[in-house]
């Protein structure tokens, strides 16, 4: 049987790809390319172009395949831009995702393990993060979300049908045998675009709001490296596999690091002095959020093996160079 991953030739579903392939799965990847790349898909796992809301190809592929589980990581993630195309967010993440779930329903996909997201929290009230927090998502992004996380629960009550929703919280870093890494050249992700800065390929960083209730001043979040987050996916599937109840679990490693330490981090592992601007608050952003992953660790046996700041930092600036030596070879 294979594991469909929509959104597998992006950041984190092509990482997630590699941990499935790893560990003897076989995956298939459903990408409209949109952000995603052909190149981050590996050799030998089949790559349907398409949208993850068409209902018809999203069944043709299903029955083709013999996939009985789906790993959906198809959205649009950017807060700032939520805020500002809601609408758009709420087709991508949430309608196309209604698609996805309906389809699989029809088709008999009893597994779905969804990208869901910290941002369902909001501005939370306690930290670390629990599952049991109350959930105020403050943008689109979160909300369209959120909704999707409701389907799942309404879904699972109506059907024989499972889920496991993986709130994420910071994603950084790359694949440790440097074999795929965060490659969009808009990216928001502040490890990615400070490693970018330290490499030259931005003229400066912006801290976006300095007035935060925080030590510094500055946002606080938890860092999670992409292999982990991955193989919390696996966790995830083996879990459901073995007759597990719908479930949600962040992922997170428990601590988190302001905006300033990150761009500390980035100017010594790199040894590079870059320029840092700073600007208004974003809308959207909260000052602080933390995991509590002991949900995923004691139920679906996650173990992190990356929860290093340094490292991760390491990774990044490693998978930039790589980026910047295949547009070479393109060129």
């Amino acid at each position: 049987m294979a594991v469909l991953v929509t959104g597998g030739a992006g950041y984190i579903g092509s990482h997630t790809v590699l941990a499935l392939l790893d560990a003897g799965e076989t995956p298939v990847v459903l990408d409209d390319l949109s952000t995603g790349f052909r190149w981050a898909v590996p050799e030998g796992v089949p790559l349907v172009v398409g949208d993850d809301g068409d209902e018809e190809l999203l069944a043709e592929t299903i029955d083709r395949h013999g996939v009985d589980a789906i790993i959906h990581f198809a959205a649009k993630i950017v807060v700032p831009e939520s805020v500002a195309d809601p609408l758009g967010y709420y087709l991508n993440n949430t309608a196309k995702a209604r698609s996805l779930v309906a389809t699989a329903v029809r088709c008999g996909v009893k597994h779905i393990i969804f990208s869901s997201t910290a941002a369902v929290y909001g501005d939370p009230e306690h930290l670390p993060v629990t599952e049991d927090e109350p959930l105020k998502p403050v943008s689109p992004y979160g909300r369209s979300k959120l909704m999707v996380e409701w389907m799942l629960e309404d879904t699972a009550r109506a059907y024989d049908f499972a889920y496991v929703a993986l709130r994420y919280f910071n994603v950084a870093g790359a694949d440790p045998k440097g074999r795929s890494g965060q490659s969009g050249a808009n990216a928001t992700h502040l490890i990615k675009v400070a490693a970018q800065a330290a490499l030259g390929k931005r003229p400066k960083i912006q801290v976006f709001g300095t007035d935060y209730p925080t030590p510094d001043g500055t946002c606080i979040r938890d860092y999670i490296q992409v292999t982990d987050l991955a193989n919390a996916h696996l966790e995830a599937l083996r879990y459901l596999r073995s007759g597990g109840k719908s479930l949600v679990a962040n992922c997170g490693y428990a601590h988190g690091f302001s905006v300033l330490d990150v761009i500390e981090a980035v100017k010594r592992v790199s040894g590079v002095d870059f320029p840092v601007e700073y600007a208004p608050r974003r809308p959207g952003d909260p000052a602080a959020i933390v995991a509590s992953n002991e949900r995923a660790r004691n139920i679906l046996g996650w173990k992190p093996e990356h929860d290093d700041l340094d490292e991760i930092v390491r990774q990044a600036l490693a998978w930039e160079k790589k980026l910047g030596e295949r547009s070479q070879i393109s060129d």
